[in-house]
């Protein structure tokens, strides 16, 4: 099946990333990760903006209110689910200023797992690790060079991984108190069709996942096989999520890093297709 994604906003985002749909937020909030901002779509389409650091990787709500951003090398805490919250830190994870923080997301008991890889994209440089109830990092994955989608099985029995690098979705085996083991190839996509990076779990436990310079948002049954295939007209596609009342809307983010505008003019925009089945809640952090 052949789903086409239209443009929702202009190209605000330098390199968007990290979407999350959130009725406590009314609506959608993503990132612009190497500017570090926060953006925020209102009702009526305009796209609001706040500064959180010198990157801003990812985002989700927090169980008690507000929300957390990871940062270049930190966890941000926001007690209260306004926008322009106060953002306070919860520690240098580490020093290295050659690695930072990339794509993360929440395990249904609340705990926050957050990816790294270095700058200049260095094999082997990056990790995965879980958040302590302090913000503390404990590594659960060393080795991967560009760690990058995470999400859910609907059951919560599984997780799907994705090291950009790899070219593949893996996928973990999710215990509530042992947390993730088990890892294992799910799909391989061939280099033609791009690098998998963000990705999402549906209702169904369809696996959606970003193909950046692959022009398009890849959809696979839970064995594995591709059955939707969302177009885009522009290449560097970097993650979904659903959203609307009904979580019923597949929002796409973009971006136009080394993207020449007059071949790509969209790049950069937030993008959303009507993919035929609804997404989950988000999951939030007990952080």
């Amino acid at each position: 099946m052949n789903i086409v994604a239209h443009p929702v906003t202009e190209p605000v985002a330098e390199h968007g990333e990290g979407p999350v749909w959130s009725g406590r937020w009314g609506g959608l909030r993503w990132v612009d990760m190497l500017a570090g901002d926060v953006l925020a779509l209102d009702a009526s389409g305009r796209v609001r903006r706040r500064h959180a650091g010198a990157v801003a990787a990812a985002l989700r709500p927090r169980a008690s209110g507000g929300y957390v951003v990871a940062g270049e090398r930190e966890l941000l805490l926001a007690d209260s689910d306004d926008l322009d919250a106060p953002l306070r830190s919860l520690g240098q994870a580490w020093n290295d200023p050659t690695v930072r923080m990339n794509d993360g997301g929440c395990d249904p008991e609340g705990r926050f797992y957050i990816g790294s890889m270095a700058y200049d994209g260095a094999h082997g440089r990056g990790s995965l690790y879980v958040a302590g109830p302090g913000g503390a990092l404990s590594p659960v994955l060393t080795g991967v060079t560009v760690s990058n989608g995470l999400d859910f099985s609907p059951d919560g029995s599984l997780a799907y991984y994705a090291d950009t690098d790899t070219g593949r979705v893996d996928i973990l085996d999710h215990h509530p108190v042992r947390g993730l083991t088990g890892r294992r190839p799910f799909v391989t996509i061939e280099p033609e069709r791009g690098a998998p990076d963000g990705l999402t779990v549906d209702a169904e436990g369809g696996v959606w996942v970003a193909l950046w310079q692959g022009f398009a948002v890849h959809r696979y049954t839970p064995d594995g096989r591709l059955d939707a295939v969302v177009r885009l007209p522009v290449g560097k596609v970097t993650a979904v999520t659903f959203g609307g009342a009904d979580l019923d809307r597949l929002y796409v983010t973009t971006s136009r890093l080394d993207v020449d505008p007059r071949e790509q003019p969209q790049a950069g925009a937030l993008f959303a297709a009507d993919p035929g089945v609804r997404g989950r809640p988000v999951l939030p952090t007990t952080l």
